[in-house]
């Protein structure tokens, strides 16, 4: 019987023992670039960026996605803003270097508080509230929950409405007593470490993906115990949340532009997109024809020009994105005469519904 035991348990030890060592790997690889603040018992991480003395922005917040970290917000952005705002670019609570806190922050008014709270800590009394995907449901939140402090509100391809189906059955799993801390300690990184390269290709289709994306963004790091069960939690609670939550929307007042993509198969924008532009009064939806579910990156420059729009300057945003539809055009014309002779071995999707890529 000891024998036959020892036999059931050394295969999951040595997984446990791998998943542990590849941890620590994907920490040593993508190390925290931000700084951890206490906001009532727990830690937040964010990367600060203080006011500039010309900036001609109100104060930035960036809220990423899930499955995500402050990174990939901060190569979306900060290059592009360096110098024109003060910017806050937030690892959510669970995610990242942050620290889950308590069970308020399972949902994205949790979440919002959460922020709120590091804004004050960081001297920030207002600011235009960017959220992507996931985000999107934390941006609506905080537009509120706490309208004294949105500046105004931009949402790029966000979730913030009911959707039919469910989500992948991992993060169930994941979740569960027992099976679920085996599952992440000892399942996900050989799993998630097979699916990555593919997944973060779906995330952008059909656009390309940015050659070093994987690179700088540190993506493996949800692959992380802790960070995959707090991202799963999430996506469980995610959908009762927006049933209740988004027939509260009418009541946001602040400045709202939403961005997204016509070819979005991540998060629909016929739901969430034009959902929230029906259900803000005086909200402005830019649709940005041949785009996918990272307008962050494909459209940055219609982003910066929503935020400029928000902070009171004249910007025909329609416009706007018809001249980035004009360059992706381009882009993609000159891609697809390059790549055309291994089109035909293009990776097939990974994700078998493809609203729980958030």
């Amino acid at each position: 019987m000891l024998a036959e035991v020892s036999a059931l348990l050394a295969p999951l030890a040595a997984a446990i023992g791998y998943s542990t060592y590849k941890a620590r790997q994907f920490e040593h690889a993508y190390p925290n670039i931000g700084e951890l603040t206490d906001v009532g018992g727990y830690r937040m991480n964010a990367v600060h960026i203080k006011r500039p003395k010309n900036a001609d922005l109100p104060a930035l917040v960036f809220i990423h996605g899930a499955s995500g970290n402050l990174l990939d917000q901060v190569v979306a952005f900060r290059a592009a803003l360096e110098g024109r705002a003060e910017m806050l670019f937030v690892d959510r609570p669970g995610h990242g270097y942050s620290e889950r806190g308590g069970p308020e922050n399972a949902v994205p008014s949790g979440q919002a508080d959460a922020i709120a709270r590091l804004m004050e800590k960081r001297g920030i009394e207002k600011a235009i509230i960017v959220g992507h995907s996931f985000g999107g449901a934390i941006t609506a939140a905080f537009g509120l929950r706490h309208p004294d402090k949105t500046a105004g509100l931009l949402f790029l391809a966000p979730a913030t409405h009911p959707w039919p189906g469910g989500i992948d059955w991992y993060y169930h799993v994941a979740t569960t007593p027992v099976v679920g801390w085996l599952f992440t300690h000892a399942i996900v990184v050989p799993l998630g470490l097979r699916r990555l390269e593919r997944g973060t290709l779906n995330v952008f289709r059909p656009n390309p993906r940015p050659a070093d994306y994987i690179e700088k963004t540190g993506p493996s790091l949800v692959l992380r115990p802790s960070a995959f069960h707090n991202n799963a939690a999430d996506f469980k609670r995610l959908l009762a949340y927006v049933k209740e939550q988004s027939l509260l929307y009418s009541q946001i007042t602040a400045p709202t532009v939403i961005i997204t993509g016509d070819r979005d198969e991540i998060v629909w924008e016929h739901l969430h997109s034009r959902g929230l532009a029906r259900d803000i009064s005086r909200s402005e939806l830019i649709t940005v024809r041949g785009v996918g579910h990272k307008p962050d990156y494909l459209a940055t420059d219609v982003a910066i020009a929503a935020m400029e729009k928000i902070s009171g300057k004249p910007r025909d945003l329609q416009a706007i994105a018809r001249k980035a539809e004009e360059r992706l055009a381009a882009t993609s014309r000159d891609r697809t005469v390059a790549t055309a002779p291994s089109l035909a071995s293009a990776a097939p999707r990974v994700f078998s519904d493809a609203q729980n890529t958030l």
